[in-house]
């Protein structure tokens, strides 16, 4: 699976407004995700879990700032994510659903977040980035 140039320009041009607010963009998807998912809970035991916490507002902006760097390197995604992957799959065994769950919730931020700019084509785009990116994160599990 591939995106089409198309779908490249659409996830690009969301991700300049993205960055900014990654840390708060990044907290709300983690806190949208422990509300609706609670057992994702449990890979944060030692994180304070209230909403726009330190640790929410860190940890999720390193997600969204990973994001929109996979983003930048639409063409050599597998190797821009290499690294989170062996992490994820190695050391904290994240379990793999989990990836779609917040991958999910990301797309109501953005679309909660920047309701002009988030057009079905754009969200299409994203839901396809989205999936790649989770699809690449469990490729080392198998």
């Amino acid at each position: 699976m591939s995106l089409s140039a198309s779908e490249k320009a659409a996830v690009v041009s969301l991700v300049g407004k993205v960055a900014p607010k990654a840390n708060a963009l990044g907290s709300e998807a983690l806190t949208r995700l422990f509300l609706a998912f609670p057992q994702t809970k449990t890979y944060f035991a030692h994180f304070d879990l209230t909403p726009g916490s330190a640790d929410l507002n860190t940890h999720g902006g390193k997600i969204m700032n990973a994001l929109a760097s996979a983003a930048k390197n639409l063409d050599n995604l597998a190797g821009n994510l290499s690294s989170l992957s062996d992490l994820h799959a190695y050391n904290l065994r994240v379990d793999p659903g989990n990836f779609a769950l917040l991958a999910h919730v990301i797309q109501v931020v953005l679309a909660s977040q920047f309701p002009k700019d988030f057009t079905p084509d754009v969200q299409a785009a994203w839901d396809k980035f989205l999936a790649i990116v989770a699809a690449i994160l469990t490729s080392k599990y198998r």
